[in-house]
């Protein structure tokens, strides 16, 4: 793509890629000081976070411990989480809820006045917060109020990041001393790509969980974020660590509809068709298991019975319960004709949430200075090979205060004059639906040979198809106008790559990653860590 020099980019303190709850917490933390814009792809409310049901995993009782939070998610980790993210993640986490409570979110409480702390798989203790069974909506609708009235953010909606700006594509860098200055971005409202310049850029795009068929995420999450940051040279880590949540509601007629795993929490068993219980067949902690042992054991289930899905029952509580504890998902499911204080809700495995990303150190920053991932985008050492439940939004919360004191403690740096993105050799396309085939064809086998269970023969085939798509869409990408279906195909062909390579790598059976070539954990835990060489595609 050729570009020209002119100096009409938009001139920002801190770019921020994504509106959940990392990207929204980081603005209001910056706001005080720095002009923030925040760019998201949609509307700002569509982002991951909001779908988050189950809550934010904080020691707040006197019974419990950091040291019993920290062991939690290291044996949920499966030997791979680092040490020292863990333990700077758990012990801010009362803080972030502190702060949380301070802004006015709205948590569960007892009668009493204290938070209600309800219990999700993998966790020995009480400590999850919530508001009902909605925490994620309820958070980041508390936070987007808060983003709206602040005069120094500049919301952009509708802004899909085509690629990051590096300092060494400016004329006269030599490239010694290379940056992230800035980034593109297609303004899907005026089909335009903009140019933004900033000192400092912090990826909170979530993961990339529409790489695969069958997702509890919306469709905003394609890897934007950390493909962008791949093809800017960053380091990548455990991208083969797919989290495939055990309990996605089965019906024809919802979409990608969450069953909390704190309804396993409060006493959900899992049947099969028959009614016969089946976890202590897999695990001694039966449903209180991580989520890797559980999804597995659903999956080995389904397959050696022929089952098209299996049923959890939560209806031995009261509906009374029920209501107050899991308002949403009774009421989503009783418009489906399911009402779950009577009958199982009938459930299958999805994919949930990406453990690896961009490798980032305790400040969020990545290996291009100037450039920072926080939350799911990132790989912080938090969850190793298994995320242990609702450990996510606190990570969220956590490392967007350290990537913004680390940003405020940093030396003013001056704006370089950006080119600005020239599509004059291009056209439009002609045949979009090769963009609809080739993501149709990708989330296909993504699932059935990069899945719950893997084998050689099967990332092989992947790996050969990726290939065959990647020169498919570079070719399609270089000769015709983007559009945000080609940009978000464009990152989960990239995303697809990095999730292969990384599970040939990985010659055992650890964590999220099951291999039945494999299939033991070998005695010492390393990350899986990719590193772009010079024939890397760059931004």
């Amino acid at each position: 793509m050729q570009e020209k020099s002119t100096p009409q980019a938009l001139q920002y303190d801190v770019l921020i890629v994504g509106s959940g709850l990392a990207g929204l917490s980081a603005a209001l933390l910056l706001s005080e000081k720095y002009r923030v814009a925040i760019l998201t792809k949609r509307a700002v409310r569509e982002g991951s976070s909001g779908w988050a049901q189950g809550g934010i995993a904080a020691v707040w009782d006197k019974a419990d411990s950091f040291a019993a939070h920290v062991d939690d998610t290291l044996i949920a980790g499966a030997g791979l989480c680092d040490m020292a993210a863990t333990q700077f993640v758990v012990e801010q986490a009362p803080q972030a809820i502190a702060w949380l409570q301070a802004l006015g979110v709205p948590f569960s409480t007892e009668n009493n006045g204290d938070l209600h702390l309800t219990r999700e798989g993998g966790h020995s203790a009480r400590r999850i917060v919530h508001v009902t069974d909605a925490t994620g909506a309820a958070v980041q609708a508390t936070l987007i109020e808060r983003v709206q009235k602040s005069p120094n953010i500049s919301l952009f909606e509708n802004h899909t990041l085509v690629d990051l700006i590096t300092s060494d594509k400016v004329a006269g860098d030599t490239g010694t001393n290379r940056r992230c200055v800035g980034l593109y971005a297609l303004d899907e409202v005026t089909d335009e790509v903009l140019t933004f310049s900033a000192p400092h850029t912090l990826l909170a795009t979530g993961g990339a969980g529409k790489v695969y068929l069958y997702t509890t995420n919306p469709d905003t999450a394609t890897g934007d974020g950390i493909a962008a940051a791949w093809r800017a040279g960053c380091r990548v880590q455990n991208m083969e660590f797919i989290q495939f949540h055990p309990t996605c509601l089965y019906h024809p007629h919802a979409k990608s509809f969450l069953i909390s795993e704190a309804v396993r929490g409060e006493g959900g068993r899992l049947l099969l068709p028959d009614g016969t219980r089946f976890m202590l067949n897999h695990d001694a902690r039966a449903e209180l298991a991580p989520r890797d042992v559980v999804a597995r054991a659903i999956d080995f289930e389904m397959k050696k019975g022929g089952f098209d899905c299996v049923y959890l029952d939560i209806s031995h509580q009261s509906l009374a319960f029920i209501q107050e504890h899991f308002p949403n998902i009774y009421a989503r499911c009783l418009e489906l004709g399911i009402d779950i204080s009577r009958q199982p809700i009938p459930v299958v495995p999805a994919a949930h949430y990406t453990c690896g990303g961009v490798l980032a150190d305790l400040q969020g920053r990545t290996d291009l200075p100037g450039l920072y991932a926080i939350g799911e985008a990132a790989c912080s050492g938090l969850h190793g090979a298994n995320r242990l439940a609702s450990n996510s939004l606190v990570e969220c919360m956590v490392f967007a205060r350290a990537a913004s004191h680390d940003i405020e403690h940093r030396p003013s740096t001056h704006c370089l004059a950006l080119p600005t993105w020239d599509d004059s050799r291009v056209t439009d396309a002609d045949e979009s639906v090769v963009i609809s085939h080739n993501w149709d064809e990708l989330r296909r086998f993504m699932w059935d040979y990069v899945g719950i269970v893997r084998t050689n023969k099967r990332l092989d085939r992947a790996a050969h198809r990726i290939a065959l798509l990647e020169d498919e869409i570079q070719e399609f990408y270089a000769n015709f106008h983007v559009t945000r279906d080609l940009l978000e195909l464009r990152n989960l062909v990239q995303v697809a790559d990095l999730i292969v390579q990384s599970a040939r790598a990985r010659h055992e059976s650890r964590g999220l990653h099951f291999s039945r070539d494999y299939p033991e954990m070998l005695d010492q835990a390393l990350p899986t860590t990719l590193t772009p060489t010079a024939s890397t595609p760059r931004s």
